[in-house]
């Protein structure tokens, strides 16, 4: 149950007033509390998620090294479902890593390749086989659109925490109207004299 609202005036709950009820001060404790805590912590929470996929994707970009890589059967033939993908498809290649060790893998191929044609693939400091790394500009995007998506989760939180206050807050003040106007409200039909 909502209560009326009348024209809003602005920092109400703050100012003196002999009708002003202690939840009404609980209130704005709690709306300044929320609103506090939603901003810095939903803003710090998002500069830290972005500073660290930033930095997350520029180690993958330092350490991935593109290699030369040959196929060692023919790529299958483009379908229909291949065409979606860009006509890219799965095959076997085979790399040698910069340790001077021979390694194998699948990688995705232009549709029927032939043996033995060169494909360039990534790899990590260990030889295996990577995603190619986001570009920077790719990464900044990426981390732009994390650390948003984890400040406004996190701001989230308390927000809908103080909505929850905020509810309950205005169930006690309804009930405690019902419970004036139950004990006054009879006596409003007497007349004196």
């Amino acid at each position: 149950m909502t209560a009326f609202r009348g024209p809003r005036v602005w920092w109400w709950r703050w100012r003196r007033n002999p009708l002003r009820r202690r939840s009404d001060t609980l209130e704005a404790w709690v709306l300044l509390t929320v609103w506090v805590v939603s901003v810095v912590g939903g803003l710090l929470t998002g500069l830290a998620a972005t500073h660290s996929v930033e930095h997350g994707l520029a180690r993958e970009r330092a350490e991935g090294r593109p290699v030369v890589a040959l196929l060692t059967r023919d790529a299958p033939k483009a379908t229909a479902a291949t065409a979606s993908g860009g006509g890219r498809v799965w095959a076997d290649v085979r790399w040698t890593g910069t340790d001077g060790r021979s390694h194998a893998g699948e990688a995705r191929v232009a549709a029927g390749s032939r043996t033995g044609a060169a494909v360039t693939v990534w790899t990590d400091g260990s030889g295996s086989l990577v995603n190619r790394p986001a570009s920077r500009s790719e990464a900044r995007m990426r981390a732009v659109m994390v650390g948003v998506l984890v400040g406004a989760s996190v701001a989230a939180v308390p927000y809908l925490g103080g909505r929850m206050a905020r509810e309950r807050l205005e169930r006690r003040r309804m009930a405690q109207w019902d419970a004036a106007w139950a004990r006054f409200g009879p006596m409003w039909g007497r007349t004196t004299g």
